[in-house]
């Protein structure tokens, strides 16, 4: 009975639907703790130390949740990732096309527009790659809750584009956030990447070899100075996906690992994630500033209008040009709709904030920062729904008409 609840719970969690509603509700209770008169108890919270001295590892809760839990979630990512490029969607080249372009259009115009609204402001020169990413968990959910009679190519394009996008932001997590590097504690991970990929190469299936190598790889990186979250995404990548001759495709090492460590991942990494990031003092001055200061419009700007234009006008300018083709049951104005829901940009936004601006000034850049990446991704949630739940009803008056005619031919 025990085990039933078990994989009913876990199958639960595998919706984006529950994920993005768990990652909604952590974020809002940090907003509400830190500005209640407890707020004092979340600040303890995030900064207790949780430290490893045998491992010279001295991290706060929330550096944990940061450094540690994320590197599950770029897993998942990088899971996902590779089964995308390898027998998903992203494996041919035609129907790869659009959601790669698009995915450049949301972070090329989003980084633009950063950089010239944000110029010469302190910790703009990291703080431009802020607005580039979309959430994928929050996007998706919204489009799970409210774009259900949308075609299912909705979520095929959303899904790409946000995959293809959060590669392109840990990418330039690696460049931006690596200032010294280890030689020697980085040839210990290149040591445990190849040893995970003879791993599969080999078919071993013991996770007796598979943990420590994880383990060690993280370890190596976060001493080596390069962020450990890539980590997962470059064990992620490394992992097989395609099925063996005769092997069951759900048999797969990536489906295996995705089907155990997504739950994992939407049920308690990003949520936890979120509770320790979001905690933000709301008070006039926060808001007053949200709107003056240079560095909160850029990102504002940054996600609402270069998202929303980089991800429709690049998709747009590339399917006139016959670069890339639009799915049938498509329209522009679906299009324009997941355009808005790529402007959420939350986990991996709020991420790079704290990697950018943490040590800017007293503090208070990383909290207007995160402030105004809440701010934005749920004004993007709640206008794309509401276009969206618009683009549902005239998908169903078609579908209605359709079934009409069909009765009245018969």
């Amino acid at each position: 009975m025990i085990a039933q609840v078990r994989t009913e719970l876990a199958r639960y969690l595998r919706t984006e639907t529950v994920g993005g509603v768990l990652l909604l509700v952590a974020a809002a209770a940090a907003l509400i703790w830190v500005n209640s008169p407890w707020g004092a108890g979340y600040t303890t919270m995030i900064d207790t130390k949780l430290a490893i001295p045998a491992l010279h590892l001295d991290l706060t809760l929330a550096d944990w949740t940061k450094d540690g839990l994320l590197a599950i979630f770029f897993f998942v990512a990088g899971l996902e990732l590779k089964r995308e490029l390898i027998v998903g969607e992203l494996a041919d080249r035609k129907s790869a096309t659009l959601p790669i372009v698009a995915a450049c259009g949301g972070v090329v115009l989003p980084a633009l527009i950063a950089v010239v609204v944000g110029w010469g402001v302190p910790g703009m020169d990291r703080g431009w790659a802020i607005p580039v990413a979309t959430d994928i968990a929050f996007a998706l959910a919204v489009l799970a809750l409210t774009g259900s009679r949308i075609p299912p190519s909705a979520r095929v394009f959303l899904l790409s584009l946000a995959v293809v996008d959060d590669l392109m932001a840990i990418i330039l997590i690696a460049v931006l956030f690596t200032t010294t590097v280890q030689m020697l504690w980085l040839l210990v991970a290149a040591a445990c990447f190849a040893a995970w990929f003879l791993g599969q190469k080999y078919r071993v299936s013991s996770p007796v070899l598979y943990i420590p190598i994880a383990l060690v790889t993280w370890y190596a990186l976060h001493e080596a100075g390069i962020h450990p979250t890539l980590a997962g995404v470059g064990l992620g990548l490394l992992t097989r996906v395609r099925p063996d001759p005769g092997e069951d495709e759900h048999c797969v090492p990536a489906a295996n690992l995705e089907h155990f460590f997504q739950p994992i991942s939407a049920g308690l990494c990003v949520p936890l994630f979120a509770l320790f990031a979001s905690g933000v003092p709301l008070d006039t001055e926060v808001f007053s500033e949200l709107f003056t200061d240079r560095m909160s419009l850029a990102i504002v700007l940054g996600l609402l209008v270069g998202k929303t234009v980089g991800i429709f006008g690049f998709s747009w300018v590339a399917i006139r040009l016959g670069i890339a083709v639009k799915p049938n049951d498509l329209g522009y104005r679906d299009m324009f709709a997941l355009s808005v829901l790529g402007a959420i940009g939350f986990t991996v936004s709020l991420l790079v904030a704290e990697l950018a601006l943490t040590d800017v000034g007293d503090g208070s850049a990383v909290e207007l920062a995160k402030a105004a990446v809440l701010l934005t991704s749920m004004a993007a949630s709640l206008a794309g729904s509401a276009l969206l739940l618009r683009r549902g009803r005239v998908h169903q008056a078609r579908r209605d008409e359709r079934e009409l005619q069909e009765l009245e031919s018969d």
